[in-house]
């Protein structure tokens, strides 16, 4: 298959007009193939040659102007078209399109529970071409008119409104101007509950078997897609450009959500069948607002090419949280996003793999589809945010509307939005963009205390980085009457960096945090008398944002060798039992688990480790038994199965379908103690088989291979690896849960032979299965093998191998976070260790 290049993309563009798709489904043709058939109306502004591009199973037939083409003429995935001349023109396109089980395309499930089938497309990045021939390229919007047969009791959701005009035909209504990765299609008896808001259709659908968990939500998801609706309309001129709203959840998504106009598909985990916390309420709620602003960032104004997806991405993230924190319940979202999303930029920052938020140019579909990563996302959304505490509220929504007016329904640049915004103000913001958007890398600000007269200090900020900042610096000094580790607020001071010179601030404070409210994107350090506040007095702080600052400042200083993985978790074992917001438990226990006790402690220094972790959880647990605090009693509960070295415990849980106190094990909490049981070798397959008659559902399924890949049996472990990189029979969903169950920090001799295997077995079902099954493999890596022969035998494949870019980039990351994990473990001179 070709990847479309940008050259490629500019000189279509500058061939054709596009105007409009008539593309019909036949979705009752068996379980393998279904029928696509395309008419586009387009017109050439000067004779010449081009190409449309499509995958099918089958090239029916080709006809162009009415004259017919030869199907053999198709070279992988592209159509030749020669000879056009300036003028109008037709074409037809018959085809036979395979289904896919890779959440790629038109994806096909059925479900477990009731035998029920679904469809619905994915069609990012350039799966358009999997569903129906198009000129596949972001810069040729187009009307699209959609029609599908669909199975007898099935209902069609499209882009726009759809109607059964009998027998199994649906027509939607034609969409406005969108670009052709954007059109949708959800087939299958589904599940739905509709509403109206300001005069349009809303709705919500799901799988038969989610029906009652998904009623249980209804009012909640719709309250939220209503708010955030409302203030959307309250920031943006523009009104919401499409004829209706829905939201599908389906299965086996391989994104979170896909901002689709009028029909915006998540996976269907966010419909819990399991008891969740309400901080993973606000996560799905900000989900909801992150696809929603796509009706304008992206789906209204699209991008021209995909080196600017971060205005698609960046933006969605930032106004997701921006507007449920205005228009809703949680208006705590800033913490979540501190602790959890932008960990996730730091990270791919300081990557080899980093890139500009806004790259200078992206060369190809394939280098396009690995930048949508913690770059684009939180990255791009912390220098927005950084953006508008620089530029002021007013200015910058001025400017974001002055983009929406000049090119709706059209295409446009980083230029473009740097111009719109430039009309609005009169600071820099060209220069501005240059700094912030064209670079890479986390700038780190360090603080220095010189003394003054009086017993008064002056503060200077050192800047390891080149950007300008405008932060908040907090200084708190203790409560000196309380004798319970509070601190107080003395003063936040607004500080632009570079500084022009030092800043007096009066008496030396207990701590003086950088960054304070984290309006920036940068690692910040502490001076020696802050960092032993900190580790006395943290949870004494009176802001969750404020301490959310400080444990990720705690996190970097462990991943770039500065603090002990172990003074971490005594960190967090003195402080976190008295912590009060859900979402910086998450991510400290989260860190805590995945990287310290998986990765950068020694083996030998595991068990103690993990016998710290589960004392925290019990300390969370013990504080929760008076039933008030459940979500938090949830997580410690979750995190304490995981951390368990003895099974005893967690099996009498499982045995008698409760933890002492509660909760009640529902699925997620029985597979995930039955999970930890594999690992320990305190299960067995029968066991695994009764729980999967208990819950024979599709995360039943996932549960499933998931445990019985984490036995620790050389029979287990040899079908798992056959089943996933020999037989291309697992689903994207199926492969990913049986590779997270595979590689156990505890059986690292008993898969130690795999270690070699998996580079030259991840490569070849990658090239095999495409990116999506390539992304999953990435996930497959032995993280817990951290030595040198893993980093020796992962390097080799790089230089040797040739992985596709998918897989290339998961590898390279996991291989630079290998290294990291190999450093810490040396044991450098440290603070606090």
């Amino acid at each position: 298959m070709s990847v479309l290049t940008r050259d490629e993309a500019q000189t279509r563009a500058g061939l054709l007009d596009v105007h409009r798709y008539t593309i019909e489904l036949d979705l009752t043709t068996g379980d393998e193939v279904f029928d696509s058939r395309t008419l586009i109306r387009f017109s050439a502004r000067a004779d010449g040659d081009t190409f449309v591009e499509i995958r099918p199973a089958e090239l029916r037939s080709v006809t162009l102007d009415g004259q017919p083409l030869d199907p053999e003429a198709l070279d992988g995935n592209r159509l030749p078209l020669k000879n056009l001349t300036a003028g109008e023109h037709e074409l037809r396109v018959h085809a036979h399109m395979r289904y896919s089980r890779t959440g790629e395309g038109m994806h096909r499930f059925t479900d477990p529970t009731d035998g029920e089938t679904y469809v619905y497309t994915q069609l990012f990045l350039d799966d358009v071409q999997r569903v129906y021939a198009a000129f596949d390229q972001p810069d040729l919007k187009a009307v699209f008119e959609l029609s599908v047969k669909a199975p007898r009791g099935w209902t069609v959701l499209a882009n726009g409104v759809t109607e059964h005009t009998g027998d199994g035909l649906w027509k939607a209504a034609p969409t406005p101007l969108i670009s052709t990765y954007l059109v949708a299609v959800a087939a299958g008896p589904w599940h739905s509950v509709r509403t109206e808001h300001r005069g349009l259709p809303f709705g919500l659908h799901c799988r038969r078997s989610l029906a009652p968990y998904l009623d249980t939500d209804a009012d909640e998801l719709l309250d939220v897609t209503r708010a955030c609706f409302d203030r959307y309309h309250e920031k943006f001129d523009e009104p919401y450009p499409f004829d209706s709203y829905d939201q599908a959840f389906v299965p086996e998504f391989n994104a979170g959500a896909m901002e689709n106009p009028g029909l915006v598909t998540f996976r269907d985990e966010f419909v819990y069948r399991s008891a969740v916390t309400d901080t993973e309420r606000q996560t799905r709620a900000t989900v909801v607002a992150h696809e929603m602003a796509h009706m304008w960032f992206g789906d209204l104004v699209t991008l021209t090419w995909w080196d600017d997806i971060w205005l698609n991405e960046s933006f969605a993230e930032y106004m997701g949280y921006q507007t449920l924190t205005e228009a809703t319940r949680f208006t705590d979202t800033w913490t979540d996003f501190g602790v959890n999303r932008k960990a996730w930029g730091y990270d791919a920052d300081q990557r080899p793999s980093t890139h500009p938020v806004a790259p200078e140019a992206v060369d190809d579909t394939a280098s396009a589809l690995l930048n949508f990563d913690g770059i684009s996302y939180a990255k791009g959304a912390s220098a927005l945010r950084q953006l508008v505490t620089w530029l002021g509220e007013k200015d910058f929504l001025a400017g974001i509307n002055t983009h929406f007016s000049r090119h709706k329904f059209a295409n446009a640049t980083l230029a473009d939005f740097i111009d719109s915004l430039a009309g609005a103000t009169d600071r820099d913001v060209h220069a501005w963009a240059d700094a912030w958007l064209r670079t890479t890398g986390v700038d780190t600000l360090s603080p220095h205390l010189a003394p003054g007269e009086n017993g008064t200090c002056a503060l200077t900020v050192d800047r390891a980085g080149s950007r300008p900042h405008r932060i908040a610096v907090g200084l708190y000094d203790r409560d000196l009457g309380d004798d319970g580790g509070h601190l107080l607020l003395r003063e936040r001071l607004h500080l632009d960096l570079p500084q022009t010179g030092a800043h007096p601030i009066g008496k030396r404070p207990a701590l003086l945090l950088l960054n304070d409210g984290d309006l920036s994107y940068a690692k910040v350090r502490f001076d020696p008398e802050s960092f032993e506040t900190v580790r006395k007095d943290l949870s004494g702080l009176p802001e969750p944002l404020t301490r959310a600052v400080v444990w990720n400042a705690l996190r970097d200083a462990v991943r770039d060798g500065e603090l002990a993985p172990t003074a971490y978790l005594e960190t967090a074992r003195a402080h976190l039992p008295l912590e009060t917001d859900l979402a910086i438990v998450q991510g400290v226990l989260a860190f805590a688990a995945t990287y310290i006790t998986d990765r950068y402690v020694t083996p030998e220094e595991r068990p103690a480790a993990l016998a710290t972790l589960s004392e925290l959880c019990r300390d969370l647990m013990r504080r929760t038994e008076d039933g008030d605090h459940p979500g938090l009693r949830l997580i410690a509960v979750r995190h304490r199965i995981d951390a368990a070295a003895h099974p005893d415990t967690i099996a009498a849980w499982l045995a008698d379908g409760t933890v002492p106190g509660g909760p009640e094990l529902d699925p997620e909490l029985r597979w995930r103690v039955l999970a930890r049981l594999a690992v320990l070798g305190a299960t067995d397959e029968a066991a695994i088989a009764a729980e999967l008659e208990r819950d024979p559902s599709a995360t039943g399924q996932e549960g499933a291979a998931r445990c019985r890949a984490a036995l620790p049996d050389p029979d287990a472990k040899a079908k798992a690896w056959q089943a996933m990189f020999a037989t291309d029979e697992l689903s994207n969903y199926l492969f990913a849960a049986t590779a997270e169950g595979f590689w156990q920090p505890e059986q690292a001799d008993l898969v130690r032979e795999y270690v070699p295997r998996y580079y030259e077995d991840a490569v070849a079902v990658a090239a095999r299965r495409g990116p999506a099954i390539a992304v999953a493999a990435g996930r497959a890596f032995p993280a817990h093998a951290v030595d040198a022969e893993n980093l020796r035998l992962g390097e080799q494949c790089l230089s040797d191998a040739d992985p596709i870019p998918a897989l290339r980039r998961k590898l390279a990351d996991q291989l630079d976070d290998l290294a990291r994990a190999l450093r810490v473990r040396q044991g450098r001179e440290i603070q606090g260790g």
